[in-house]
């Protein structure tokens, strides 16, 4: 298993990137309120969903392999 998918790597990047910047509130909330409101539209902000929800998605796979029994990513 390649040691920048474990687990703890994974969990930090959530928490770092994933999560940047922490107040007033996490841009990945911010760029899923917009996605849901139809207000998304600019390519800069699509590309900050995506940077931003890159580590949860990798994780999230990360899991699902875990659990059919996968090799891993």
């Amino acid at each position: 298993m390649n040691s920048l998918l474990s687990y703890p790597v994974l969990i930090f990047a959530c928490l770092t990137l994933g999560l940047a910047p922490f107040f007033p509130q996490p841009h990945i909330v911010e760029k899923l309120r917009m996605l849901v409101s139809g207000t998304l539209t600019k390519p800069l902000d699509i590309f900050d969903l995506v940077l931003h929800a890159t580590p949860f998605v990798l994780l999230a796979i990360r899991v699902v392999m875990d659990l059919r029994g996968g090799a891993g990513i």
